[in-house]
C-alpha cells in the first residue's frame, strides 16, 4: 500500500500499533502461569495486567473526539474491572444499551441520555450508567469542539459484564 498523508489513516494506524504494543507488553509482563486476580474468572487475555486507568488529564491530550472516545472507553473499563470483559463479543449479546454522555468543559458528567434501551435485561441500562459515572471525570474537553458529548454502545454478555464497542473499532 503506498504511503498516504491522510491524518485519519495515520491516526488509525497509530491507534492500532498502540493497542498491539500494549498487548505485547502485557503478555511479556504476565507469564502464562500467572492469572489476573479477580473475584471470578474473567477473560483477561487482552487486558494489560499493569496498565493503570488513563489519567483524567489524558483526555486533554485527545486531538479529536475519536481519540477522546477511545480514552474514555479505556477509562470506563479500568474503573469497572469486575464488570467488564475484553475478549470476543458473544453472539448473541444479552443486551446492548446505548448512552449519550454529555460533559462539562472540565470533563465531569453534565447529563446521560439513554439512546437505546434493550428489550430484555433492562437492568443493564443502569449498570452502564453506573459504570460511566464511576469513570468520571474524564478530563478537560474544553479544547474539543462543541457539543461536548460522546456516545458509547455497551455490549453485555450473559454474566452482565460489558465491553464498550469503541474498543472494537
Amino acid at each position: 500500500m503506498p504511503f498516504t498523508d491522510k491524518p485519519s489513516l495515520r491516526l488509525a494506524t497509530l491507534s492500532a500499533l498502540s493497542g498491539l504494543l500494549t498487548l505485547v507488553a502485557a503478555c511479556s509482563q504476565r507469564g502464562p502461569q500467572q492469572a489476573a486476580p479477580a473475584p471470578e474468572p474473567l477473560p483477561t487475555a487482552n487486558r494489560p495486567a499493569t496498565s493503570p486507568a488513563p489519567a483524567p488529564g489524558a483526555a486533554a491530550q485527545a486531538r479529536n473526539w475519536a481519540e477522546f472516545q477511545r480514552i474514555a472507553a479505556q477509562r470506563i473499563v479500568q474503573a469497572n474491572p469486575a464488570g467488564t470483559y475484553l475478549g470476543e463479543v458473544p453472539q448473541p449479546s444479552l443486551a446492548i444499551p446505548v448512552l449519550e454522555v454529555e460533559l462539562n468543559a472540565d470533563g465531569s458528567i453534565r447529563n446521560i441520555v439513554v439512546q437505546r434501551r434493550p428489550g430484555q435485561a433492562t437492568d443493564t441500562v443502569q449498570l452502564a450508567i453506573d459504570a460511566v459515572r464511576r469513570a468520571a471525570p474524564f478530563g478537560s474537553v474544553a479544547h474539543l469542539p462543541r457539543p461536548w458529548k460522546f456516545t458509547e454502545v455497551f455490549l453485555f454478555d450473559d454474566k452482565r459484564r460489558f465491553k464498550p464497542r469503541t474498543l472494537d473499532l
